[in-house]
Order: C-alpha cells, then structure tokens, then sequence
C-alpha cells in the first residue's frame, strides 16, 4: 500500500513539474513577465466546442518541446470561452476574460493567440497553423523584436 502510494505521489510531481503553467490573470501575468524579463502569450480559447483550439492545445501547448521552451521565454495566460456548463467560468473569470477580448480580441476570432510586452502592448497575433512546435514558436518569438 504505502507503495503504490509513493508511485502515485512521484507520477503526480512529475506530470506536474512538467505541465503548463497558466495564468488566467491578466495584472499577474504583467507583474510576472516584468520581474522575469519574458513576454506575454495571450490564448483566446473556446476549450470545450473550438475545434482549432484543441487542436492546438495538443499539437503546440502540451509537447514537451513548446513547455520547455515556454517555461523560459513566456508568461502563458488564458483566456477561456467554454460553452458547456459544467465547464462554466466563475463570474468574476468570465467578466476578466470578457474585458481583455474587448480589447485584444474584438473581432471574436478562436483561437486567437496574442503576444504582448510586460506592459500589456500588443506586439503581434496568430491562430492555429498546423505545423510543429518549433516552427510555432517561431512566430511567436518573430514578434518579440
């Protein structure tokens, strides 16, 4: 028993140590990309009937090589427009998410994917292209000169 309860421990530490780190708060994600130096990745997404937005969530966010990439160069913060209810936003996350599409995402478009400075200034935007994490942070980091 006490076994089965250390593997247990040790998968979960690991699945942990190397998943994505998500902020859903947009004065957070300032505060951190100004002390540690990084960019903001703004991901508008609709993660429960966006069909693109799942796509990407698989194809870039969870690979090993975009996490260990984004862990040093990123501050990744979400944005979420999920439609079924048990998947439902607090209200106050909802108003939040709200407010920064009104001002970054005003056309409505998912997933769309926005990078900024520390300040909150956009410096460019994308969506979903199939191609590899490699080639996608590219664009990304294309936006950061």
């Amino acid at each position: 028993m006490k076994h089965n309860i250390i593997v247990a421990l040790c998968i979960l530490f690991s699945v942990s140590a190397f998943s994505q780190e998500w902020i859903t708060d947009f004065d957070t994600a300032k505060s951190s990309a100004q002390e540690e130096n990084k960019k903001i990745v703004l991901v508008f997404q609709g993660s429960d009937w966006c069909a693109p937005c799942i796509k990407l969530d698989k194809e870039i966010w969870h690979t090993d090589e975009f996490e260990n990439y984004a862990k040093d160069h990123f501050i990744m913060l979400k944005a979420d427009f999920p439609k079924r209810k048990k998947n439902a936003l607090s209200q106050s996350q909802q108003e939040h998410n709200n407010k920064l599409a009104e001002t970054y995402n005003k056309n409505g478009y998912f997933p769309f994917v926005v990078v900024l400075d520390a300040k909150g200034n956009k410096l460019g935007a994308t969506g979903y292209k199939k191609m590899s994490p490699s080639d996608y942070i590219k664009i990304l980091e294309s936006f950061k000169l």
